[in-house]
């Protein structure tokens, strides 16, 4: 496996098809989580905490025919689009094929959600 020093070394080394995806799908996830990117067991991953997988929101992992933009906690996320899979513990993810199947209002709308629920509160 492969190992990337930043979250665009591993976009750079995407085929052209799953790099349009990412590069489309990177700036919601930049506005929503400015700065939080980093390579993390592999892939790029969003976290709220003070290095990379703690208290992580999102992720990007490519696969040979689909990009998965993923969740940690996306089973709490509410989607009325139906369009989340649930995945192991409370994780779940939508695959991307191509350009079309990215909806930017839909996909920031769940990044908020996302980055709110590990947001740390204030008592």
């Amino acid at each position: 496996m492969a190992k990337f020093a930043t979250v665009h070394d591993y976009l750079a080394s995407l085929p052209e098809s799953q790099r349009q995806i990412a590069d489309k799908l990177l700036p919601l996830i930049e506005t929503a989580l400015p700065g939080a990117g980093a390579v993390w067991q592999g892939h790029p991953v969003w976290s709220l905490g003070d290095k990379p997988g703690n208290s992580p929101v999102c992720y990007i992992k490519a696969y040979s025919a689909y990009v998965t933009f993923g969740f940690w906690r996306g089973q709490e996320i509410d989607d009325p689009s139906g369009r989340l899979e649930p995945n192991a513990r409370a994780m779940s993810s939508v695959k991307l094929h191509t350009l079309a199947d990215l909806d930017p209002d839909l996909f920031t709308t769940w990044l908020h959600q996302a980055r709110d629920l590990e947001a740390p509160t204030s008592g």
